[in-house]
C-alpha cells in the first residue's frame, strides 16, 4: 500500500480505546527509587553521564557452553556419571605397580567413552552457536553521527541509539517507539514469538515524538527517559519521557519488545532502552539445562550398589590375604615356602603384612572392577544412537509439505521418551495451524453451512457423533454434491459450503434482509485496511487478527465486497437484493469502539448513503444477549440452540446485532464521549467504557458467526491414545482465555459434560483496587482470592468424589483454567503446593496468558511436583523456557521460526507426529519391541521394567547364576581324567570351561528375556556366542608370548574332550532353568501388558479378554487394541 494513502488514515482519531493518552499512575512514583533506576539518554550516546552508565551490548547467546569452558564444564557433565569417577581413578591408578592389567585396556575405553560424549554435545552446542551468530548478525538502519541511516549490525547497538524497522522485520532490541509511517504514529505488531498469540498489538507514539519521521527531524532530537530496571514481565511498562522540558507518562503502548515483529506499518522510528539479555524476552529466557535420563541416574545407583559389593569383596579378600601373608613366616620357618616370603617384594612380604593387605585392596579393587561395566555405558551410546538413527529416518514421521523429517537432536534422552507421565503443550502453532475459516453461521435462526469440522469428523471416527441439525442436511452436500466440492478453489481464511446463500441465491431466503444487514455488519465493523494488487486487481486484507480477516473475506465472499477506507468512510460493493444488482455503497465511518477482552465486543457507529445513524456490533454472547432489545430477540433461542453446537463442534462463535441511533441521542452522546477520551484522569477508562456501555444496548439479534481455528491434522486423535496410554496432558498458551477454551473443546481436552473450574482476577474488587493504584493492597487481596478459590476448587472435587462413591457412578472429571495474573499468585511458595493438588486432580489443566517463564515455572512445578517425567512441546521462541526446563523438549518446526527446535531435544514437524515418537520409539527405546499398543506404554510411565525390585531381581539371579556356574564346573571337572593321556584338568582347561558357560548363559538368558525375534537378534546373540569360539581358536594359535596360557587350549584339550561339551550342556541348562521357570510362571499367572498380547496372539485369537483376566489400569483400553489388531491384519 502506498505510504501517502496510510497516512491519510489517522487511527488515534478512529480508535476509542487503544491510543488514549497515558496518564500518570500509581507507578511512575517509583521512578528513581529500586527497581526503577533505568536512564536512557536518547541520540546522545556520547553524553558523559550516558558513558558512565555502561549498559551491555545487544549481543545476545543462548549457548550451554563458551570456547573457554567448553572443556572443564562438559568434563564436569561427564563425571556427573559415577562410573566414570571410578574409571577415572583406576585408570590413575593403572600406571602404577598395583595394576594387574595394563593402563591401555582401562584408558582408552574411558577416552573413547568420554570423548564420543564430547563431541556430540560440541555439536549439538554448535548448532545453537550458528542460530546466535545470525541473530547477532541481522541489518538494521541506524541513526549515525553523520546525522544519516547506516546499516549496522543488531549486536552493535548501543542503548539511547535511534533506529528504523521496517514491515515485516523483527525488532532487534526493547524499542520506545517515537513515529511510524502513520502519521499520528500507531503501528501494529505481532508478538507470536513471545506470548504466541496471533493478533495484532495497536502501538501508538506519544503526540510529542510523532514529528520525527525523517532524518532532518531527528538531528535536534535530544531526550532522557526514566523507567524500570530491566525484568521479565511482558504486559507492563513503566517510565517516563523527559523532552524540551516537559515530562510524559510512558506505558506499555509505546514500547515493542525485541522478537516482536512489525506488521501492516512501512516502517517506525524507535529508541533503544533495552539490550541484549537485559531485553523482556531474554529475561524470560532460562539457560540450557543439563539433561540426563531417569534410567541414567538410577545406573548411578546401580553403580553405588555395585560399587560397595566391590569394595565389600576386595576388603574380605585382602584381610585373608593379610592373614595368610602374615602367616608365611612362623618361629622362624617358611610355611609356603615356595613363594620365598624372605626375598619378595612388599606386596608380599610377610614381615609388613598390614602394608601388603592394603596393597592388595587397591590391586582387588582394579582386578574385580569389571563389576562396573564400561563396557555397558559403551553399549548404552551405540544404542542410543542406533536409536537416534531410526527417529530421524522415520517415513511415518516424514511432513512432505515442508520436507521435514523427525530429528532426534540429543541421544540423551531416548529412554525418556518411553516414560512420558505428563505433557506440557503449547497452543498456538502446535495444536493448531495459526489460521481462521470462516465455516458455518447461523442468521435468522436458520443455521448455513454444509460439512463438518475437523473435531466433527474426529467423533465420527470415534462413532461417538450423532447427525448434527446445525449441519442443515451436511451429509447431503458430503454425499451428493461431490461435484461442487471437487471444483472448489479453497480461498485463505473462508471454508464455508451453502449454496442457499453463495452465489447471490440468499435474497431467495426466508430473511434476505436480515441477511444483508448480516453481512454488511461483517463488511464494515473492523478495522482492517484492504490492499489492492496494482496488476491482478485482487483485494487482501491486513487485519489485527486472523478472525477479522476470515470475517471481511467470508463477507466478500458473500457479496459484501470491502474495498476501501478512508479516515472517515468504509466502501463496500454489496448486491442490492431487491434489484439483483451489484452497486457501491459508501458508509460514513463515525466512531470505533474496538475489542478489549474485559469488553468482549466490538462495535462502530457509521451512517449509510439515507443518513441513517447505525451502530453495528459483533461480540461474545456472554455480554451480547443481555444488551439485546426486547423486539431484538426473535430468534434468540434458536440462535443460542445453534452457538451451543457449533462450541461442541470446536468452533469459535461470535454474536452479530445492530441498532438504529436517534440523530439527538448520538450528537448528546458523542460530546460528552470526547470529553472523556480528551482527559488524563485515572478514573478515564472506567469513563470510557460506561460511556460506550450506554450506546451498545437495545441491540437487534441478527445471528452469530463459527470460525474454526483450525487444528492440526490429527490432532483430537493423537491426544485421545495418549490419554489411553494415561498421559496426561496440559496447555500453557499466552492465548486469551476464551480462545484457549475453545480450543480446549475443540481437541477434546474439555467436554460438555466437564465442570469448570476457573481461576482469574476479574472481580469487581480486585479490578476496582487495580484502578486505585495500590500495589500492595492490591496484592494482598489477589493472594487472597486465589487462595479462597482454589481452596473451594479442591473442596469442589472432593465433594464430587465423595458424591460419585455414594452413587456407585463415574463422576464427569474437572477442568482446571487459570489466566495469568492469576498464575504468578498461585506459583507464589503459599500457594505452590495447594494449586497443584487442585491442578493434578483435574482432568484437564489450561493455563492462560502465560509469559515464556510462567510456563517455564509451572513445567518445574508438575516435574518436581510429580516426580514422573514430563515432556514440553511447542514451536516459538515463548516456548523455549519450557522446552528446557522439562525432562525432554519437543520442538515443532512450524510457521514461528526454528527457536523451539534449537532448544528442543527431538524436532518434529506436526503435533500428531508426538503419537509415534512416544508410542512407538518410546517404547522400543525403553524396551526393544517392535510390536506395541496404546496401553503398553504404561510399562514406561509406571516404570515397571526398570524398577527397583526388577533390578535386584537381576543382580540376585547374576549372583546365583555365578554360584553355579562356579561350583558345577569345578565339581564337574575336576579330580578326573580330562585328556585322552589321562591328565587331569589345569587352570586353562577351567577358565576356558567356565567362561564358555559364561558366554552361553548370558546369551541365552537375553534370548529368554526377549519377547519378539528379528534377524538382528537371532545375528547377535547367536553370533556372539559363535564369536567366543573363533575368538579363542584364533587366540590360541597366537604366539605363546602373546597368547600365554591360551595357547592351543581350545583345539587341543576342550573341543577334542566331550567331557568340555557335557558340562557346558549341563551347567547352562541348569543356570537357565530357574529363570526359565520364573518366567513361565510370571507370563501365566502374574502377566505383564505385553505378556496378554503376545499369548493370545500366538493362540490365534482376537483379543477378547473379560476384564477380570487383566490388570485395572489396561480395562477400558481393549477397543483401540482390537481396531490396531486389524488394521495389522489388513
Amino acid at each position: 500500500m502506498a505510504e501517502g494513502r496510510k497516512r491519510r488514515i489517522h487511527f488515534s482519531k478512529l480508535y476509542s480505546f487503544s491510543c488514549l493518552k497515558s496518564p500518570f499512575r500509581d507507578g511512575h512514583s517509583q521512578i528513581g527509587n529500586k527497581g526503577y533506576s533505568r536512564v536512557v539518554h536518547c541520540n546522545d550516546l556520547d553524553n558523559p553521564e550516558a558513558v558512565q552508565l555502561n549498559y551491555g551490548g545487544n549481543y545476545v547467546s543462548t549457548t550451554k557452553y563458551t570456547a573457554f569452558n567448553f572443556i572443564p564444564k562438559s568434563l564436569f557433565e561427564q563425571f556427573r556419571r559415577v562410573a566414570n569417577i571410578y574409571f577415572l581413578v583406576v585408570a590413575c591408578v593403572s600406571f602404577s605397580p598395583l595394576a594387574p592389567f595394563t593402563a591401555l585396556s582401562i584408558v582408552a575405553p574411558l577416552l573413547v567413552v568420554i570423548g564420543a560424549t564430547m563431541a556430540k554435545e560440541a555439536v549439538e552446542d554448535w548448532r545453537r552457536r550458528k542460530q546466535d551468530i545470525e541473530a547477532n548478525n541481522r541489518k538494521v538502519q541506524v541513526y549515525g553521527r553523520n546525522y544519516t541511516f547506516v546499516e549496522t549490525r543488531w549486536k552493535k547497538l548501543r542503548v539511547g541509539d535511534i533506529i528504523k524497522v521496517y514491515k515485516d522485520e523483527y525488532f532487534p532490541a526493547d524499542l520506545l517507539l517515537l513515529s511510524s509511517s502513520y502519521d499520528d504514529g500507531v503501528c501494529y505488531v505481532e508478538t507470536m514469538n513471545l506470548d504466541g498469540e496471533t493478533n495484532l498489538k495497536l502501538k501508538h507514539a506519544l503526540e510529542v515524538t510523532i514529528h520525527l519521521r525523517d532524518e532532518k527531524s531527528l538531528q535536534k532530537f535530544s531526550a532522557v527517559v526514566k523507567c524500570e530496571d530491566p525484568n521479565e514481565n511482558l504486559y507492563s511498562f513503566i517510565g517516563t519521557l523527559h523532552y524540551d522540558g516537559k515530562e510524559y507518562p510512558l506505558s506499555l503502548q509505546q514500547i515493542l519488545l525485541r522478537d516482536s515483529k512489525l506488521k501492516n506499518t512501512d516502517y517506525i522510528y524507535g529508541v533503544v532502552i533495552f539490550t541484549g539479555h537485559d531485553t523482556k524476552v531474554m529475561q524470560n529466557s532460562t539457560d540450557p539445562p543439563s539433561k540426563r535420563s531417569k534410567i541414567e541416574r538410577k545406573m548411578d545407583k546401580i553403580i553405588y550398589i555395585l560399587f560397595s559389593t566391590l569394595i565389600l569383596i576386595s576388603f574380605i579378600g585382602s584381610v585373608f590375604f593379610g592373614v595368610e601373608t602374615k602367616r608365611d613366616i612362623g618361629a622362624g620357618r617358611y610355611r609356603r615356602w615356595y613363594l620365598r616370603p624372605n626375598n619378595t617384594t612388599v606386596f608380599y612380604d610377610p614381615r609388613r603384612a598390614t602394608l601388603a593387605a592394603i596393597l592388595h585392596f587397591l590391586t582387588a579393587l582394579m582386578l574385580y572392577g569389571y563389576l562396573i561395566p564400561i563396557s555397558l555405558y559403551v553399549s548404552i551410546e551405540i544404542v542410543k544412537v542406533l536409536q537416534s538413527i531410526f527417529i530421524n529416518h522415520d517415513q511415518e514421521m516424514y511432513y512432505e509439505e515442508t520436507d521435514r523429517p523427525a530429528r532426534a537432536r540429543t541421544s540423551n534422552l531416548n529412554e525418556e521418551l518411553g516414560q512420558v507421565d505428563t505433557i506440557l503443550c503449547d497452543k498456538t502453532g502446535t495444536l493448531t495451524c495459526n489460521s481462521m475459516e470462516f465455516v458455518k453461521c447461523s442468521i435468522g435462526g436458520i443455521p448455513y453451512g454444509r460439512g463438518m469440522t475437523e473435531v466433527e469428523k474426529a467423533l465420527a471416527r470415534r462413532g461417538k457423533d450423532r447427525e448434527s441439525e446445525v449441519d442443515g442436511g451436511s451429509s447431503d452436500f458430503l454425499g451428493q454434491n461431490n461435484e461442487a466440492v471437487d471444483s472448489w478453489h479453497p480461498i485463505k481464511g473462508f471454508n464455508f459450503r451453502d449454496e442457499r446463500i453463495m452465489n447471490g441465491q440468499w435474497v431467495n431466503e426466508p430473511y434476505p434482509d436480515f441477511v444483508q444487514k448480516f453481512f454488511r455488519v461483517l463488511a464494515i465493523c473492523h478495522t482492517a485496511i484492504p490492499d489492492v494488487d496494482k496488476e491482478s486487481g485482487e483485494i487482501s486484507y491486513e487485519a489485527e487478527s486472523p478472525d477479522e480477516a476470515a470475517f471481511v473475506i467470508a463477507a466478500r465472499e458473500l457479496g459484501f465486497e470491502f474495498f476501501a477506507r478512508t479516515q472517515t468512510s468504509i466502501s463496500l460493493h454489496e448486491l442490492n437484493y431487491e434489484s439483483g444488482k451489484k452497486v457501491d455503497r459508501v458508509y460514513q465511518l463515525l466512531h470505533v469502539l474496538e475489542f478489549s477482552s474485559s469488553r468482549k465486543r466490538m462495535s462502530v457507529i457509521v451512517k449509510n448513503e439515507d443518513n441513517h445513524l447505525l451502530l453495528l456490533c459483533k461480540g461474545a454472547d456472554s455480554v451480547m444477549f443481555e444488551r439485546l432489545s426486547q423486539h431484538g430477540r426473535q430468534f434468540e433461542a434458536e440462535t443460542r440452540d445453534h452457538i451451543k453446537r457449533y462450541a461442541e463442534a470446536g468452533l469459535r462463535t461470535l454474536v452479530i446485532a445492530y441498532r438504529e441511533l436517534d440523530e439527538e441521542e448520538y450528537k448528546l452522546w458523542d460530546k460528552d464521549f470526547s470529553k472523556i477520551k480528551s482527559s488524563v484522569t485515572e478514573e478515564r477508562d472506567a469513563l470510557v467504557d460506561a460511556a460506550a456501555d450506554k450506546m451498545e444496548k437495545d441491540l437487534i439479534l441478527l445471528g452469530a458467526t463459527a470460525v474454526e481455528d483450525r487444528l492440526q491434522k490429527g490432532v483430537p486423535e493423537c491426544i485421545e491414545k495418549l490419554a489411553r496410554a494415561k498421559i496426561k496432558l496440559w496447555v500453557l498458551t499466552g492465548d486469551k482465555m476464551e480462545t484457549a477454551v475453545n480450543i480446549g473443546y475443540a481437541c477434546s481436552l474439555l467436554r460438555q459434560d466437564m465442570k469448570q473450574i476457573v481461576i482469574t482476577l476479574d472481580s469487581p474488587d480486585i479490578l476496582s483496587l487495580e484502578k486505585q493504584g495500590d500495589k500492595n493492597a492490591l496484592a494482598k487481596a489477589s493472594l487472597e482470592s486465589i487462595k479462597m478459590q482454589i481452596r473451594e476448587g479442591i473442596l469442589q472435587i472432593k465433594s464430587a468424589k465423595e458424591s460419585s462413591d455414594t452413587n456407585k457412578g463415574s463422576s464427569s472429571g474437572f477442568g482446571l483454567i487459570i489466566d495469568g495474573k492469576s498464575l504468578d499468585y498461585s506459583l507464589n511458595k503459599i500457594l505452590e503446593r495447594s494449586f497443584f493438588e487442585l491442578a493434578i486432580s483435574c482432568a484437564s489443566v489450561i493455563c492462560c496468558r502465560s509469559s515464556p517463564k510462567q510456563k517455564a515455572r509451572v513445567t518445574r512445578l508438575v516435574k518436581l511436583g510429580t516426580g514422573k517425567t514430563t515432556l514440553s512441546i511447542g514451536d516459538g521462541a515463548n516456548d523455549v523456557g519450557m522446552l528446557q526446563e522439562a525432562d525432554i523438549g519437543v520442538g515443532i518446526s512450524g510457521a514461528e521460526g526454528m527457536q523451539a527446535v534449537m532448544a528442543s531435544d527431538f524436532a518434529i514437524a506436526q503435533f500428531r507426529f508426538l503419537e509415534r515418537l512416544l508410542l512407538v520409539h518410546g517404547h522400543w527405546c525403553y524396551r526393544r519391541i517392535s510390536m506395541m499398543y496404546p496401553f503398553l506404554y504404561l510399562e514406561g510411565v509406571e516404570d515397571i521394567l526398570f524398577s527397583w525390585p526388577r533390578i535386584l531381581g537381576w543382580m540376585l539371579n547374576g549372583v546365583l547364576s555365578s554360584l553355579v556356574i562356579f561350583f558345577l564346573t569345578t565339581n564337574s571337572v575336576l579330580n578326573q581324567a580330562f585328556r585322552v593321556d589321562g591328565k587331569v584338568v589345569d587352570f586353562e582347561i577351567l577358565g576356558v570351561t567356565m567362561y564358555t558357560c559364561v558366554v552361553w548363559t548370558v546369551n541365552c538368558q537375553m534370548a529368554l528375556s526377549i519377547n519378539y525375534f528379528t534377524w538382528i537378534q537371532h545375528f547377535f546373540i547367536w553370533g556372539s556366542i559363535a564369536f567366543w569360539y573363533v575368538f579363542v581358536l584364533i587366540y590360541g594359535y597366537l604366539s605363546p608370548a602373546i597368547s600365554t596360557t591360551a595357547y592351543r587350549v581350545f583345539v587341543e584339550a576342550c573341543a577334542p574332550s566331550g567331557l568340555y561339551w557335557l558340562v557346558t550342556l549341563l551347567v547352562v541348562v541348569c543356570v537357565l532353568l530357574p529363570y526359565f521357570s520364573y518366567r513361565s510362571f510370571q507370563s501365566r499367572f502374574l502377566p505383564m501388558y505385553h505378556d496378554i498380547i503376545q499369548r493370545n496372539q500366538v493362540e490365534g485369537i482376537e483379543i477378547g479378554l473379560s476384564d477380570d483376566e487383566l490388570p485395572k489400569q489396561v480395562q477400558g483400553k481393549l477397543l483401540h487394541l482390537r481396531e490396531r489388531l486389524k488394521q495389522r491384519e489388513l
